[in-house]
């Protein structure tokens, strides 16, 4: 027997009223800089805890207009918790991610979580501190993709789903990726071989 739902998701007007509402009250910025995985830039830090120091970049890969919109349709589909995550500010503004898995679910205030259950979305305003953007490619070229500990930042949406939204209607499945790289393959040997 399924179990029904017992939260309502807001329009995504609603939810970021309330996130704006609560980083004005903490004194952050209201004015929001969304990420997405691609804009992410972890870097070794021996003097940091973890080792690992978390900035950002918006040139190499930028975000379509409405990225944030179709995130948060995206995985408002899902029964997991919808994270507001905001990783700090930077020119002014607050550099902010959606996020949604299940490794959520047991998150709370001790952690820095603030939840609305009745909405199944959490808000994670962060701390006061600044972000640095990253705008040397030597530096992006060299961050961290692997071997680094697990960040709530993981389950972050990922350009490419947006891009296949845009295109598609919806995220591609693996098998469909594989196949649309194959067919632009065959296009590109017999295009040129017609021509």
């Amino acid at each position: 027997m399924e179990s029904k739902s017992t939260f309502t998701r807001p329009q995504l007007t609603e939810a970021l009223q309330a996130w704006k509402a609560l980083l004005a009250k903490s004194g952050d910025p209201a004015d929001l800089l969304w990420l997405f995985d691609e804009n992410l830039c972890f870097e070794k830090d021996a003097s940091r805890p973890d080792g690992v120091k978390l900035g950002f970049q918006t040139t190499f890969t930028p975000a379509p207009p409405e990225a944030e919109r179709i995130a948060y349709e995206y995985f408002a589909e899902f029964d997991e918790p919808l994270v507001f995550y905001r990783i700090g500010t930077c020119a002014g503004k607050s550099v902010c991610l959606m996020l949604c898995d299940e490794w959520f679910t047991s998150k709370g205030e001790s952690e820095g979580y603030i939840r609305r259950d009745d909405w199944r979305v959490w808000f994670h305003p962060g701390t006061g501190s600044a972000v640095e953007q990253i705008t040397e490619r030597e530096r992006w070229d060299r961050r961290l993709l692997r071997e680094r500990p697990l960040h709530p930042l993981d389950f972050c949406m990922t350009l490419r789903a947006v891009h296949e939204t845009l295109a598609h209607g919806r995220v591609l499945s693996t098998y469909e990726r594989s196949a649309l790289r194959l067919l632009h393959m065959w296009r590109r040997v017999f295009g040129q071989a017609g021509n």
